[in-house]
Parts: C-alpha cells; sequence; structure tokens
C-alpha cells in the first residue's frame, strides 16, 4: 500500500497542476540485474519496441525527461513479461518506472532485476556549454599571440 501510494504521489507530482515541460524521447535506458550470476547489464530500447533480459521481456511505451532547466525528473510507462517454459509470456510488471528512485517501482523478480536509469534522444541538440575561466588564467590580461602587436 505504501509503495502505491508514494508511485501515485510521485505521478502527480510529474504531472500534477504545476506540471513541468515535459520532453518525449525515443529511447529508454535500462540497467538489469542477473541475481544468478550477479552480472548488471546496461541496455536501451527504443520506445514501442521489446528486448529480452533473461527470460523477461522488457517494452518501454514511453520515456520522458525535462529540459535540463528543470528539476530532473526521468519516466517511463513500462510492460515486462516472462517467458515461460512453453514459450508463452506472462505478465509479471506494468506500471511507471522512475530513473530518480529506482528502487520506487522497478521490476524485483526471482531471478532478475530490471529498473529504469534514463532516457536519451540521439538527435537532441547537445546542451549549451557554458565557459569558465579556468583559475590560473582568471583575472589575467590576455596575451598576445604571435605576430599580432601589444597595445
Amino acid at each position: 500500500m505504501n509503495r502505491l501510494f508514494l508511485s501515485l504521489l510521485l505521478v502527480t507530482c510529474t504531472f500534477g497542476p504545476a506540471k513541468a515541460e515535459r520532453i518525449a524521447n525515443p529511447i529508454a535506458l535500462f540497467a538489469g540485474l542477473d541475481k544468478v550470476t550477479g552480472v548488471t547489464t546496461s541496455f536501451e530500447i527504443p520506445i514501442g519496441e521489446q528486448r529480452q533480459f533473461g527470460n523477461v521481456i522488457v517494452k518501454p511505451n514511453v520515456c520522458f525527461t525535462r529540459p535540463v532547466t528543470e528539476e530532473p525528473m526521468t519516466t517511463s510507462f513500462v510492460q515486462i513479461d516472462q517467458v515461460e517454459t512453453d514459450n508463452s509470456r506472462k505478465p509479471i510488471f506494468s506500471g511507471w518506472m522512475f530513473a530518480e528512485s529506482p528502487g520506487l517501482n522497478a521490476l524485483e523478480h526471482a531471478t532478475y532485476d530490471v529498473w529504469l536509469t534514463g532516457c536519451r534522444d540521439p538527435n537532441a541538440p547537445p546542451p549549451a556549454v557554458e565557459t569558465t575561466p579556468t583559475p590560473d588564467t582568471a583575472g589575467q590580461p590576455e596575451q598576445p599571440k604571435e605576430g599580432q602587436p601589444e597595445d
């Protein structure tokens, strides 16, 4: 009950009255833990497609982020099925995952854990880089370049 309340609270904060701009991304980023081998694997899945991790199939339906000027909030609505021994599929997870709170609503399976780590848009422009003076050059006058007269 407590987990459900926290999930609803987080969704309400994300999409509630004081909405921040949501950015839809074409790729969701995940991490998965194989509890048998102890190996953690990072993988990405295009929205609407599915990938198999062990005997679970992960399918993100959306992946939202906020602009870099906003408080980070990365969410994805994910469906996960378990592949049975007869190759049939059994739904075992359907809901929102939150990259900033991976323990809140991740898949906790007997053999595999899967959680959202982020979203990505390979076509998005890179964020603007601020340049700040380095400590060794801050406050010093600029040196003339070779071949330029000094003032």
